[in-house]
């Protein structure tokens, strides 16, 4: 009876032993990756029949349903390398009113808008050269149990998804 269990025991050890996982071969998981992309020094357009100011882009490739997309304005400079990132939606209180910036996106492109209580043409620093951070966060964080991320923290938000600063791509 000893026998046999030992070597039942012995078998199942062989057996767990040999099997393996095949996602170390394909250890690159293009729909779970996080990514951001810039637009600089780009000029809103002015759209007559809303009277606001926009930026459209087209995604390409596409983003899943389940994906999200957070847009950040560079508001400042502290100095040459280090910008200033705001989280948009986001309302300035100006001397002359306020602004808006806001945006919407879909599986197939995103819009930023810039709009205000006043004539923005008067204020051309704020819809003329801006610079925006366009953060695509996969459907797949949402899911998993990590700690919470301070969207309104860029700095936050691309260590927590842990993207690399170096592989941002300008569109």
């Amino acid at each position: 009876m000893k026998k046999i269990t030992l070597l039942i025991a012995f078998i199942g050890m062989i057996t767990l032993q040999s099997c393996t996982v095949n996602e170390v071969q394909d250890n690159v998981d293009n729909d779970t990756i996080a990514e951001v992309f810039e637009l600089r020094n780009v000029n809103f357009s002015y759209n007559n029949s809303t009277g606001g100011y926009f930026i459209y882009r087209s995604l390409n490739p596409q983003i899943y349903d389940s994906d999200n997309v957070l847009i950040y304005r560079m508001s400042d400079l502290i100095d040459s390398n280090t910008p200033v990132w705001q989280l948009i939606p986001r309302t300035l209180y100006l001397n002359e009113g306020e602004l808006d910036y806001d945006f919407d996106f879909s599986r197939e492109d995103f819009t930023i808008y810039a709009d205000g209580t006043y004539n923005l043409s008067v204020t051309p620093e704020y819809i003329f050269n801006q610079t925006f951070r366009i953060v695509i966060i996969p459907g797949y964080f949402s899911n998993r149990s990590a700690t919470q991320v301070d969207f309104n923290d860029y700095n936050a938000v691309i260590e927590a998804y842990g993207i690399n600063p170096a592989s941002i791509k300008r569109i």
